[in-house]
């Protein structure tokens, strides 16, 4: 593993592709974006989350719950431009799985984490916002998808792992629904893509394996919003499914302060 001291050699042009289809991002972009790790040799990066507040990080519920049972087992990682080259790991104190959490498919995939100590807040450490329980997102919204995960199926990202970023459209949920009943038995009454859940994404433009956790983010009024979290999906071809977030709004909030 690099010592913290090194500078990442540049990436070839062909590893810097995409999550799916993507590049990787500005420097200074996306701020709010962390790295979860878990200890296997080394703190390795797991799934990606959001800080939403100080001392909170907002991720998926499938990244946490029910395998890792100790808040030890955890480290967080704030905004990195390449994975494990400046590493300062932040210890959590907290895990909160929603109570409602089973798998991802059924829903309620979200989780936050309480840092032991609050961040400070700086130029390249920033909170994202929380969107209005009114947003609906609707589709088409121009929105992105940030993530150190697989730039395929099965092909993880290369050294020296930068931050990807894409451009993803909202997806209409019935559309998203109809889409996802394609080669599958289950009766068109049975909705896959549940009210607490949204789609974005499109062929050759999506998230994938790696990046759960992480932040679907929209720009309404010049203010960059957490639309979703993302959740789970078949394949990284297709339109992925997040957790809807303003469907968590009032559970997040019974743990999370609002800011003044």
């Amino acid at each position: 593993m690099p010592e913290a001291t090194l500078s990442p050699p540049p990436a070839p042009a062909w590893e810097r592709a995409g999550i799916m289809g993507g590049k990787e991002a500005p420097k200074n972009k996306w701020p709010w974006q962390v790295s979860l790790r878990k200890h296997c040799y080394y703190w390795t990066h797991f799934c990606g989350g959001s800080l939403v507040h100080p001392q909170w990080v907002l991720t998926a519920g499938h990244c946490v719950g029910p395998e890792i049972k100790e808040a030890s087992e955890l480290r967080v990682q704030l905004r990195e431009q390449y994975l494990y080259y400046e590493d300062q790991l932040l210890p959590v104190s907290r895990i909160i799985v929603h109570p409602n959490f089973y798998t991802p498919e059924r829903g309620a995939n979200i989780a936050l984490l309480e840092l032991q100590d609050p961040v400070n807040i700086s130029s390249n450490v920033q909170l994202v916002t929380l969107p209005p329980a009114s947003e609906t997102f609707p589709p088409g919204t121009p929105c992105w998808v940030t993530g150190w995960g697989n730039v395929g199926n099965g092909v993880p990202l290369a050294p020296p792992y930068p931050l990807k970023q894409v451009k993803v459209p909202i997806v209409e949920n019935s559309l998203c629904d109809t889409n996802y009943h394609t080669g599958l038995n289950t009766g068109d009454n049975i909705h896959i893509v549940k009210d607490d859940m949204m789609c974005a994404g499109e062929k050759g433009r999506n998230s994938c394996q790696g990046d759960s956790g992480g932040p679907l983010v929209c720009k309404m009024k010049d203010t960059w919003m957490q639309a979703g979290v993302v959740s789970w999906g078949k394949g990284c071809a297709e339109p992925w499914i997040y957790t809807r977030v303003t469907h968590y709004l009032d559970w997040i909030h019974s743990y999370v302060p609002k800011e003044p």
